[in-house]
């Protein structure tokens, strides 16, 4: 067993206000994104400025955190909702979900990408590489807070977490969330989109990898009480939303390669946007 750092989830103190590390790993993820998207900026030979970032930023953080929120009542605690319809409002207790947090994102970027006069899909491939960062330190700020630890666990790194009722040793599976959602999914994107590939192909990679790693680590994470395995006594909700996730990206990549291939290097949309904008200049 390894020992639990056992941080105090309070990062600091302002009078009455505290402030939490989940909440400061949000503005981690939001400025690793904004300043990622600047170095992408740069590199996009004219189809990306440094100006739009800040505003591509603004519309992923109100979608994140709206998707996120209704996300998790409604895929995760909807008869509560039912019992309490204010209770989506109290963010402040808490909770948010992955899958509505994407969902949440595409409808602001789709929004964003007629505010520049792009695609959706330009929009999404050049975005895609930019999450995982953020979704690597959202991990962490639930490793620090000591909550969503995984399963009982008799492996040398088990640990105890503070909060947990049963005070068994677990998986830290925060830390493999982490690893997979952050890392992982980072430097595959990052390495994938270096070069300029079919649209849609960057967005299907990340439905893909991302899908995939949650779809693994759900079988070392304990599942939601109050809802447990809801299908074959192992199946997760986690698990359940993300399967679609890894079908429609293996879709989208089929889609791309066959439907969208480059035309002397770049996409068609791209050279596109391009010429008209080149126009209007």
């Amino acid at each position: 067993m390894i020992a639990y750092p056992n941080i105090d989830p309070v990062a600091f103190s302002l009078g009455p206000v505290k402030v939490h590390w989940y909440g400061l790993m949000y503005l981690v993820g939001f400025a690793g994104g904004w300043f990622l998207g600047h170095v992408r900026a740069k590199r996009s030979g004219g189809l990306w400025h440094c100006e739009q970032i800040s505003d591509m930023t603004f519309y992923g953080a109100i979608g994140a955190v709206l998707g996120g929120r209704f996300g998790y009542v409604f895929f995760y605690n909807f008869d509560y909702f039912l019992q309490n319809p204010l209770w989506l409002f109290h963010i402040w207790e808490g909770g948010m979900s992955f899958h509505g947090g994407l969902v949440g994102v595409c409808i602001a970027m789709w929004l964003f990408s007629k505010k520049v006069d792009k695609t959706i899909f330009q929009v999404l491939d050049f975005g895609a590489p930019l999450v995982p960062l953020g979704l690597g330190a959202g991990r962490l700020g639930n490793f620090i807070g000591g909550e969503l630890w995984g399963r009982v666990s008799d492996v040398p790194w088990a640990m105890v977490f503070p909060r947990d009722p049963s005070q068994l040793t677990r998986h830290p599976s925060q830390l493999y969330q982490l690893a997979l959602e952050g890392i992982v999914l980072f430097t595959v994107l990052w390495w994938y989109s270096a070069k300029p590939r079919p649209r849609m192909a960057v967005t299907g990679l990340f439905l893909v990898v991302y899908g995939l790693a949650r779809i693994a680590v759900e079988f070392f994470r304990e599942p939601d009480p109050q809802l447990g395995f809801i299908a074959f006594d192992w199946m997760t909700m986690g698990q359940l939303l993300s399967l679609p996730m890894v079908l429609l990206g293996v879709l989208f990549i089929f889609y791309a390669y066959r439907n969208n291939p480059l035309q002397n290097g770049m996409n068609v949309d791209d050279a596109a946007w391009l010429k008209r904008n080149k126009t209007k200049q």
